[in-house]
């Protein structure tokens, strides 16, 4: 027998359809009034360093030293380089990272402390701002050795994909040990370069569940590029399965239907994740005499 649902059940059930359908309506709004009000596409650029001082894993994280400075000017630093930038700011809920930051030269907007994420972060900087931006970009702030030139790729990468809403580089593993480990996150593309899966652990994965040295796999970087109409409209959009299992993010991007372009770049360093990686990093700034 097939089950039955109540009519509160069926109410409930009404209710979420109609709610989905209200954000993917204003998205498509969104979208009409930049088509309408831009005949140069997504030109203009934000971009947003979001930095928290809490964390579970690694409390203080954007102010750990790094050769003699805080991780996040390290970051914004670097960020600053981007040719295709409109504006740079730096989005925390904390004055000794604002402190740090404005010291620095940087700019900061003052975010609220009960933000669960860097997305939501973006957007709440961008509300801030008092003027209009095509496009939001997300720098993950324990990225000190971001290259500029992949800030860059992002941006072209989602300017010249109409049909996408979000942008996000990936690097090919130096070390397939590597591919294995829960912190570092991988990425599955298609033929076309758009993102089919994220996960922590190894994707694809093989019967004999190691990784495979014939096979590339890649690695997901520390940035996003978002339209800034879908932005609007992402915190709206419910929690997904996927998301919640992996706690990542970009998930619920794709879990929705959107769709996600990936741009493969040579990137030498991964992010601070640790304590113990401070110490990788280091390494590499003093190997290149930064």
């Amino acid at each position: 027998r097939a089950p039955t649902m109540d009519r509160l059940e069926w109410k409930h059930a009404v209710a979420a359809v109609a709610a989905g359908a209200a954000v993917v309506q204003a998205y498509r709004l969104a979208r009409a009034c930049w088509s309408a009000s831009s005949g140069t596409g997504r030109t203009r650029v934000l971009g947003v360093i979001p930095a928290r001082y809490a964390s579970s894993r690694f409390p203080g994280k954007p102010l750990v030293m790094i050769a003699g400075k805080p991780m996040i000017v390290r970051t914004y630093e670097q960020a600053k380089k981007a040719r295709t930038l409109t504006r740079l700011v730096v989005a925390t809920d904390d004055a000794r990272i604002k402190a740090a930051c404005e010291a620095a030269g940087a700019e900061v907007v003052m975010t609220d402390a009960a933000i669960p994420n860097g997305t939501e972060r973006c957007e709440s900087a961008a509300e801030k701002m008092g003027e209009t931006f095509d496009v939001v970009v997300n720098v993950q702030g324990d990225e000190p050795l971001i290259e500029p030139e992949i800030i860059d790729a992002c941006v072209r990468a989602l300017q010249e994909a109409p049909d996408a809403v979000y942008s996000t580089p990936v690097t090919p593993f130096k070390d397939n040990k590597e591919v294995t480990l829960s912190s570092r996150v991988k990425c599955v593309v298609d033929k076309r370069g758009y993102a089919m899966y994220f996960s922590r652990g190894m994707i694809p994965n093989n019967k004999r569940g190691v990784p495979d040295d014939d096979h590339e796999y890649l690695l997901h970087l520390g940035l996003q590029a978002y339209d800034a109409a879908f932005l609007k409209v992402y915190s709206r959009l419910p929690a997904t399965p996927c998301q919640l299992q992996e706690d990542l993010e970009q998930l619920k991007v794709l879990e929705h239907g959107y769709k996600m372009k990936t741009v493969k770049v040579a990137h030498a360093a991964h992010g601070v994740d640790e304590p113990a990686d401070v110490a990788s990093i280091e390494a590499i700034l003093a190997k290149h005499g930064a």
